[in-house]
């Protein structure tokens, strides 16, 4: 009988159950992100603006501000949100059910008390519909469990993520969560410029999309579900630009599938969790999926690729 996975690293997250926290929630990191947006130079393709994974929920990374840094974590294992500063100063913001908007409000007053005082775009980014941060009475759930459970899924996807990300020596992002679209992302780049992007993202300026995709890519994530053609928890993968007959390419696990309305490769979550290697089928879809969007697109693989990284061992070409 082979072993059952283990629950504490990839626990059920049923999308119905936690949409209501799942919302709040994405706002509320939208706020902590934007706060990083308002303070980091811009570096390409919007990496400055992303979330970090840490060992009890999500941060910032250090922030500068007048001589001095400060940082925003999320603790999903204590449900607080910690303000530090390099003097040693800190607030903290107890994550419980409250509406976004006042969770704003004590947020930018908690920096004021601090000496940090910061002003940002009240729109969310990337949310059809949206109602402005220090607005929104609407959006007031939190439940500590399903919180939690989304950081572990979170961190388990990082782990593998991580290790598949050791094996490129192109370009290539680091593992990050960006709190426009709520997913955890890795992205590989061929290193040749892609044609404009379309733009059209809701509340997100057409340039920065265009930015953001400037050179061909081979991405892949972890999104929580919302609606849509896929309202469950799923890993994706595309190509941008797609080349020619990458819908059509066979990719693993079996699981796996292209969703024609989203224009990505899909492997559902709960495939992933109820496997008895989750850690294996997922680096199957990210391989597989990487090797559509590669051999379809002609890249280099022989320049760009590397055996996939070990412990104290230097990288070496295939």
């Amino acid at each position: 009988m082979p072993p059952l996975p283990d629950v504490n690293r990839w626990p059920e997250l049923p999308f119905a159950a936690w949409k209501d926290t799942c919302a709040t929630l994405h706002l509320w990191t939208q706020i902590v992100g934007k706060i990083r947006l308002a303070q980091t130079p811009w570096i390409n393709h919007s990496w400055h603006v992303a979330l970090y994974l840490t060992t009890r929920g999500l941060t910032t990374s250090p922030i500068p501000y007048q001589g001095r840094d400060f940082q925003i974590d999320f603790d999903f294992i204590e449900h607080v949100l910690w303000i530090r500063t390099s003097d040693g100063h800190f607030r903290q913001l107890m994550l419980a059910p409250r509406p976004v908007a006042e969770f704003h409000g004590e947020l930018l007053a908690a920096l004021a008390e601090l000496d940090i005082r910061i002003s940002i775009l009240t729109m969310p980014c990337e949310i059809a519909d949206a109602i402005p941060f220090d607005q929104d009475t609407i959006h007031t759930a939190y439940d500590r469990d399903h919180a939690n459970r989304f950081w572990r899924i979170l961190l388990s996807s990082h782990d593998v993520f991580t290790c598949f990300r050791t094996g490129f020596l192109g370009k290539v992002s680091p593992v990050h969560f960006f709190w426009g679209s709520f997913d955890l992302a890795v992205t590989r780049f061929s290193g040749r410029t892609a044609p404009p992007h379309p733009g059209g993202v809701p509340h997100l300026p057409d340039a920065v999309a265009r930015e953001a995709y400037s050179h061909e890519v081979s991405s892949a994530g972890f999104w929580p579900g919302g609606g849509g053609p896929v309202d469950y928890a799923a890993f994706y993968s595309y190509a941008y630009p797609a080349p020619d007959g990458f819908a059509n390419a066979a990719v693993r696990p079996g699981a796996a599938f292209y969703s024609r309305d989203l224009g990505e490769f899909i492997l559902p979550y709960d495939a992933v969790r109820t496997s008895s290697d989750p850690e294996g089928i997922l680096m199957e879809f990210l391989q597989s999926t990487y090797e559509a969007a590669a051999n379809l697109g002609q890249w280099d693989r022989t320049a760009l690729e590397c055996a996939r990284g070990e412990i104290g061992k230097p990288p070496s070409r295939r």
